[in-house]
Order: C-alpha cells, then structure tokens, then sequence
C-alpha cells in the first residue's frame, strides 16, 4: 500500500467503517510510516476539534441565521448530495 492510498482510507474512515481487508492493509501500512501515522494523528484531531465548533455554534443560542438564509443552506446541501 501507498502513502496516497493510505491517507485515502485513512480520510475515508472519519466517513464509514472500513472493511477487514481495507483495515488490516492500513495497519499494517501504519506499523512501517511514521508519516501517515502523524498524518493520521492530525486529520483525526481536525476532526474532533471541527465537531466541537459545530456543537458550540448549534448549541449557542445567541446565534441565529435568517430564514433566507437556513432555505439556502438547505437547498445546496439538497443539490450537493445529487451530486456524489
């Protein structure tokens, strides 16, 4: 396995679960790079902290969107799933 095909799996799951055969190849993979293991490292702590800013916003009540403007998030997120 590749760095480039590790740092795929290794993004891809933050989104699904990887199959057996897709974990044990990154294991493996991780066990001999130090730099995908770091970037490992990184991408997950993005991600945890991106979670927590999501929560904060949603759970402030202090901010509010118009109502334009929570139809329009809507609608492109609506457009975007489509398109995947």
């Amino acid at each position: 396995m590749t760095c480039k095909q590790a740092s795929k799996l290794i993004s891809q799951s933050l989104d699904r679960p990887l199959s057996w055969y897709e974990l044990i190849q990154l294991r493996l993979h991780l066990m001999m790079c130090g730099a995908c293991n770091r970037f490992k490292k990184q991408l997950k702590s993005l991600h945890i902290g991106l979670l927590k800013i999501v929560s904060n916003i949603e759970n402030d009540s202090a901010i509010q969107l118009p109502l334009d403007a929570k139809t329009r998030i809507a609608e492109k997120l609506k457009s975007d799933q489509h398109v995947q």
